[in-house]
């Protein structure tokens, strides 16, 4: 039963529209008593709002014309608002405003105000429409995601998501809650794995949200739920992710595991508050790629050669370079796996751990208790390694301890955010390193990125002016009797706008004498750029170039992904 203040009961008394034997008789019954006494014809609800407003001075409201604002929906709870008969319909720079029946309950107003850190701020509705409002406001989303599930999936398919797909995430993640967001969370996780998405992304708008799935490279808005989801959404999120529910202005990282067809797929967690809420980006790590042996990752033969004479070196440093998500790490990891065997031990210190691997020694950095990168490395080095495989060179600490390592008998991999390769070495210099101890420890540097694979489905001829592949690149003898593709804008039912897949673009800079004397002498990234490509190294536009007159890719993709040599 709801508890009216007894402020109330005598202003209805006092006012002559009810009896002290009224409200006795109503309280035996039971409900609330409000509405009670307007269902026996006691007196109207415009009538009961119009001596609550006079008595309080706050305005009263017709609630079928008021739309509860979705930020405000998530700061009280639906328990809470059934409770107390109120609704928060408003939230505006930390001030709340609910509708309410009762607006002489202190001690409620005092709670709430602890609750939502918010000052609240009053307005009226008589107790039925109260939770009409309520039922419909909550319900919404409900209904909203419903309709949302059998609209992307379709009934049928949706079904056999559930039975099958959703019910082993279930499994692997420990629910079986068929709440709305839990459903919906689940819906996305299958469906960007059914894309090959490596990326998801969770965005609050004005009065939505936008979930943006990256396939191939490419940012696509795939579904906008009602925003009232939003805080569900995440908070399943971060509790998956083992997270802090509760902290709303503060960013969080984390990660969960599930099993899908067979697989374990990982997924890193990262949550940013932004304007308008939190935003939540998922990277999708699939074991899958990790089978990959470095023979079989489509390098032009070059630069497989490279690798391959680095990592069978018994000390020395093997760099990969280039932007987030262009595949360095599935690089390294390949690369692991090759030299990883019973009579070498290997050790990594990564941030985060992406892929577990057997008979490999893998550490994570947790900065809160201490282990950075240097300071794990330090310790790994009295592990008695063959190989370390440090996750990314962030800092001149770093860098000077993996140099030194690589100098003292051991074989260093690792990873640099640099454009090419030749800045590498003008990268490490600027980190404080002495250029003769760069010019030591150096094996082979590698930048990569990542192009998208034409559809061979759909892919088109093109025709394009010699004048112009000659600016950009092509040689002479590219030219002899050759056909360029480009993508089907249409696309078709196998691809993505004419694109399906990724390949890797790798330019290796390998380090012989002469290259190495001009890093002492202190050679520009140009000079050592033109010197390598004079010794055979492919640059990153020239990979591109071949791999373009192949049919493998777009011309245009790969002047996208690449800069020009000069």
């Amino acid at each position: 039963m709801v508890l009216i203040s007894g402020k109330i009961r005598k202003l209805l008394v006092d006012g002559g529209l009810a009896t002290l034997q009224d409200w006795r008789q109503a309280r035996e019954r039971g409900g609330n008593l409000l509405e009670t006494l307007i269902s026996e014809g006691k007196f109207t609800p415009d009538a009961l709002l119009d001596s609550l407003s006079r008595a309080s001075n706050l305005p009263p409201v017709e609630l079928s014309r008021v739309q509860p604002d979705p930020s405000a929906l998530t700061t009280i709870s639906v328990e809470t608002c059934l409770e107390h008969v109120l609704l928060p319909v408003s939230l505006n720079r930390q001030v709340l405003t609910i509708v309410v029946s009762d607006p002489f309950d202190v001690l409620l107003l005092d709670d709430l105000r602890r609750r939502t850190g918010c000052q609240i701020q009053q307005i009226l509705s008589h107790p039925a429409e109260i939770k009409q409002a309520i039922e419909n406001a909550f319900n919404a989303g409900t209904k909203q995601v419903e309709e949302l599930i059998q609209e992307v999936s379709g009934v049928a398919d949706l079904e056999l998501h559930v039975e099958e797909e959703v019910a082993e995430l279930d499994i692997a993640l420990g629910s079986g809650d068929d709440a709305p967001a839990v459903k919906l969370v689940n819906m996305l996780l299958v469906r960007a794995l059914k894309a090959k998405a490596s990326d998801i992304h969770i965005e609050p708008l004005d009065r939505g949200i936008a979930v943006r799935f990256r396939v191939d490279g490419r940012l696509d808005l795939v579904m906008s739920p009602p925003k009232a989801l939003l805080p569900a959404i995440n908070s399943r999120l971060k509790i998956l992710a083992q997270l802090d529910i509760a902290e709303r202005f503060a960013p969080q990282d984390g990660k969960f595991q599930i099993r899908y067809e067979g697989r374990q797929i990982d997924f890193r967690l990262s949550i940013l508050p932004v304007v308008g809420g939190e935003k939540a980006v998922m990277r999708i790590l699939d074991t899958g790629s990790l089978s990959m042996r470095i023979d079989s990752m489509g390098y032009e033969p070059v630069s497989l050669l490279h690798i391959k004479e680095a990592i069978k070196a018994p000390y020395g440093m093997l760099l990969i370079t280039g932007p987030t998500g262009s595949g360095k790490s599935t690089t390294l990891y390949s690369c692991v796996k090759e030299v990883a065997t019973p009579e070498v031990n290997v050790t990594t210190v990564e941030d985060p751990v992406e892929y577990r691997m057997d008979g490999v020694n893998q550490v994570a950095v947790n900065p809160k208790r201490g282990m950075t990168f240097a300071g794990a490395l330090r310790s790994i080095l009295r592990q008695d390694p063959d190989v370390v495989l440090v996750g990314e060179i962030r800092d001149g600490e770093t860098a000077d301890i993996a140099i030194k390592a690589a100098l003292t008998g051991h074989l260093v991999l690792s990873t640099l955010h640099t454009n090419d390769a030749a800045s590498t070495v003008t990268r490490l210099v600027d980190m404080g390193v002495d250029p003769f101890m760069v010019s030591s420890s150096l094996l082979c540097i590698g930048a990569q990125r990542l192009g998208r694979k034409l559809c061979e489905g759909c892919r088109q001829p093109v025709e394009l002016p010699e004048e112009k592949l000659l600016k950009l690149g092509f040689l002479e003898s590219d030219l002899e009797g050759r056909e360029l593709f480009g993508p089907n804008p249409k696309g078709c039912v196998r691809c993505n706008l004419g694109y399906k897949g990724r390949f890797a673009v790798l330019e290796t800079m390998f380090f012989e004498e002469e290259l190495r004397r001009m890093i002492v002498e202190g050679a520009s990234v140009h000079d050592l750029k033109r010197k390598a490509i004079k010794q055979g190294m492919l640059s990153l536009r020239r990979v591109g170039i071949l791999n373009a007159l192949r049919g493998r890719t777009s011309l245009e993709e790969i002047l996208r992904i690449t800069l020009g040599d000069e």
